[in-house]
């Protein structure tokens, strides 16, 4: 398994664990509400997201027979969506308290996070650009019923 597939994961299930944290602390401290958005933003955008850009990296090269387009991208990818979600959740945390730090934390966590995107789109399509066509299989003619039923 590659390094940052490895790493992809991890990042999703580190995600998903501070989540639902997250989640629990604002079922037990109503008040905690205002944290919302960094919950919801680290299961989708932490967990989901994550781990579906970890899995297309390690399944996608093997569906289509055609290696990753690029390691380096995928690598700039991992640090870029993990770098994004950080600033977003940390944005997300400062906002009720420091409303003007807090929105230009988010807007730079957000652009991060559509730039990662972005370099994941690139890297997969041109992955799915360069996958070898499966070869035609000729057709097999249709056998009787009874020439499959004989026993030798």
């Amino acid at each position: 398994m590659e390094w940052f597939v490895r790493a992809f994961l991890k990042s999703a299930l580190v995600a998903l664990g501070l989540g639902v944290t997250l989640g629990l602390g604002i079922a037990g401290h109503p008040q905690w509400i205002v944290y919302r958005p960094a919950h919801v933003h680290l299961n989708l955008l932490g967990f989901v997201t994550m781990m579906i850009y970890g899995v297309a990296y390690h399944v996608i090269p093997r569906f289509t027979g055609a290696p990753l387009y690029s390691r380096r991208l995928a690598g700039a990818h991992l640090w870029t969506a993990t770098t994004g979600l950080a600033a977003m959740v940390a944005g997300f945390l400062l906002l009720p308290h420091l409303p003007s730090q807090g929105r230009w934390v988010l807007v730079a966590g957000g652009s991060l996070s559509v730039g990662a995107a972005y370099l994941f789109i690139v890297n997969i399509w041109r992955t799915l650009n360069a996958a070898p066509r499966p070869a035609r299989q000729a057709p097999t003619p249709a056998r009787p019923l009874a020439v499959l039923q004989q026993r030798p």
